[in-house]
């Protein structure tokens, strides 16, 4: 892939973010966001195949009620809220003659002060571009307008609105799987298992990352499964460029991940 051998590897960012609802259940909503949910709600049946006119015949199934979508109001920035930026980046050791990749973690209960550190980092590194898996239908404006609704200024890689498709140069490793076809969604998942690349066994997927914050309040298992997301996408991105991945021994972790202990409310 032309673009990718385009990209120098150690001007790249790989990225990967996870994220909740905004608060732990939908009584927790106050009456506004609740109202609006519920508008939110109307479109989400309609995808599923329900009609409101069926409501005069037939009751509305509970898995479609506002309290049980709510488990998806964390992919919705207005709805949603992000707890753990990873963030890697390679760097060749020239006396290995082989890719490091070294990963950094932002996990913080107060998104806000994690945003704002995410985003320092993508300031003092203004070439850099960002790369992830469907990165840029999900995570690159996730981030955006979360920063934004805090109040915080974008950082030069996002700060991309007004752009043309083809001025906006981060790497979507889900996109360049398509080649040009807009009809199905590919897990990364299923992208490392034809590439023959390793992934451990975690014992979380992305629909428990709001249980195990909100319920089990344990945000460093998200971090781990956050972390082993980005690892995955960088592999695949040496895969596409015809190059065999990094090995296990290769990854370096930040001595330090910010990360606040307190239960959040």
């Amino acid at each position: 892939m032309q673009i990718l051998h385009k990209t120098p590897l150690d001007q790249l960012f790989v990225l990967d973010i996870e994220t909740v609802p905004c608060v732990g259940c939908h009584d927790d909503l106050n009456d506004l966001l609740r109202q609006l949910w519920e508008h939110k709600c109307h479109a989400l049946r309609r995808e599923k195949g329900w009609s409101s006119s069926r409501a005069d015949v037939e009751a509305m199934p509970s898995a479609l009620e506002a309290a049980s979508l709510f488990e998806q109001a964390g992919i919705y920035a207005e709805f949603g809220r992000v707890v753990c930026i990873s963030v890697g980046c390679f760097t060749f050791n020239k006396q290995e003659e082989q890719w490091r990749f070294r990963v950094k973690s932002f996990a913080d209960h107060d998104e806000p002060t994690m945003l704002r550190e995410f985003s320092a980092l993508l300031a003092r590194k203004p070439g850099f571009l960002l790369c992830a898996h469907n990165g840029k239908e999900f995570d690159f404006p996730y981030l955006g307008r979360r920063l934004l609704i805090n109040g915080l200024p974008l950082p030069p890689q996002l700060d991309i609105a007004g752009r043309k498709p083809w001025e906006v140069n981060h790497i979507d490793t889900m996109e360049l799987w398509k080649f040009g076809d807009r009809k199905s969604y590919t897990s990364l998942s299923l992208l490392a298992a034809m590439f023959n690349i390793p992934t451990p066994k975690d014992d979380i997927t992305g629909a428990d990352v709001a249980r195990v914050y909100y319920t089990d309040n344990d945000l460093p298992r998200i971090v781990h499964y956050c972390q082993k997301d980005i690892i995955t996408t960088a592999r695949l991105v040496q895969k596409f460029r015809g190059e065999e991945p990094f090995p296990d021994e290769a990854v370096i972790y930040a001595d330090q991940v910010t990360m606040s202990v307190a239960k959040p409310a």
